[in-house]
């Protein structure tokens, strides 16, 4: 991309300097013309005008220097960076020493890590104007690339974590296979054969939920209908009722009036309060209560799930909407699942045109809240807000 970017400025260059020849020898051809020198001034001004707003139009940083490394020009980006404070002081200094180093002929890169919040990457190029005449001036190109660096750590995480999820079962089933192939005793033979159906199910609800996230990921324009809330309550709390038996946890539902209804697709908001409940009831102690409500304003309307668990830690809060993103390896081992269900939560939230809050305190408990507008809406997107 910088190179793109420097690509275009001498492209620009070379327009602007051919134009500027040319209005000149138009001038020279009318010399005794007064009007002959507006023709110079005006081609030259129109040809700045047309630089500075294709710089303008550049989502890259661009700083120029002369051969003292002053600066000449900043686009519209880059001016974020000049005289700035805080964090982006950082790189204004990483722009003037790289400037002052490419005025002298050295092309150098430079990356910048500020610490935020929000934390941000950016990558610093400077490049001499003319390599092969020193002291002719330099041009640096900033490019923030947070948002690249982010989406590459998510697919190298999913990527990893799929292969884990996979792997893991698939291994522990042609084990147990080979080993229930020679196994003469009829009650082991059992206990394998239960082990091979309960590692098959588990690579069953991997792909099951990667399906499901496919098909919310491509659901986002499909045609709502007005749905009672306390319907999508009763339908998320029956589907989690069996695994909350199993550890003795109650959920309590709070009354919904059953006019409170809010125009959605059944199916994914279901989906997205089950998920909700499901992690829950993996992260809370045994006897523990789950709070599960419903509170309605005039242009949206919340669904709440509250527990008294394990937490979120601080640093993790804005992460754990990622597909396969664990707060605790060693604890999720322990709790089964496979890492995609908030995932699932935030695109239900998208497609809604919605949000998803988080407040959660380490040790003490967690509240998601689903808001989904009663009507169609633009969505903020995803929010943590609590800490851990």
């Amino acid at each position: 991309m910088t190179q793109l970017v420097v690509g275009l400025l001498v492209g620009i260059g070379l327009t602007a300097a051919a134009s500027v020849v040319l209005a000149r020898r138009a001038a020279t051809r009318h010399s005794a013309e007064l009007r002959g020198r507006d023709v110079v001034d005006g081609a030259l001004d129109a040809t700045v005008e047309r630089l500075e707003r294709a710089l303008d139009a550049i989502p890259q940083g661009v700083a120029i220097c002369d051969g003292s490394g002053s600066i000449l020009f900043h686009n519209e980006t880059g001016t974020h960076y000049s005289s700035a404070r805080h964090g982006d002081a950082l790189v204004e200094a990483a722009i003037d020493d790289l400037l002052m180093r490419a005025v002298v002929g050295e092309a150098c890169v430079e990356t910048v890590e500020l610490f935020g919040p929000p934390r941000r990457t950016l990558v610093i190029t400077a490049v001499p104007l003319h390599p092969e005449r020193i002291g002719s001036g330099a041009v640096a190109i900033i490019d923030d690339v947070t948002d690249r660096r982010h989406l590459e750590a998510v697919r190298r995480d999913f990527v990893a974590n799929i292969s884990h999820e996979l792997k893991t079962p698939i291994g522990a089933l042609a084990l147990l296979a080979e080993t229930l192939v020679d196994e003469p005793d009829p009650e082991v033979g059992a206990r394998l054969t239960g082990r091979i159906v309960t590692e098959a199910h588990r690579v069953g609800r991997t792909v099951e939920d990667l399906l499901e996230l496919s098909s919310i990921e491509a659901e986002d324009s499909r045609v709502r209908e007005p749905v009672p809330v306390h319907e999508i309550l009763a339908a998320a709390v029956a589907r989690i009722g069996p695994a909350a038996d199993q550890r003795s946890i109650t959920i309590d539902v709070k009354d919904v009036a059953d006019e409170v209804a809010v125009r959605c697709d059944r199916r994914q908001l279901v989906s997205a309060l089950f998920n909700l409940l499901e992690n829950a009831v993996k992260y809370s102690p045994d006897d523990s209560a789950i709070v599960v409500s419903a509170e309605a304003s005039d242009h949206h309307v919340d669904l709440v799930v509250e527990d008294h668990g394990i937490g979120i830690p601080t640093r993790d809060l804005e992460r754990v909407f990622e597909r396969f993103y664990r707060v605790d390896q060693a604890r999720s081992r322990e709790t089964g699942g496979t890492g995609l269900g908030l995932a699932i939560v935030r695109h239900v939230v998208n497609n809604h045109a919605g949000e998803v809050l988080l407040t959660s305190r380490e040790g003490e408990g967690s509240v998601f809240t689903l808001r989904i507008p009663i009507g169609e809406h633009e969505a903020p997107g995803t929010t943590a807000q609590g800490e851990r």
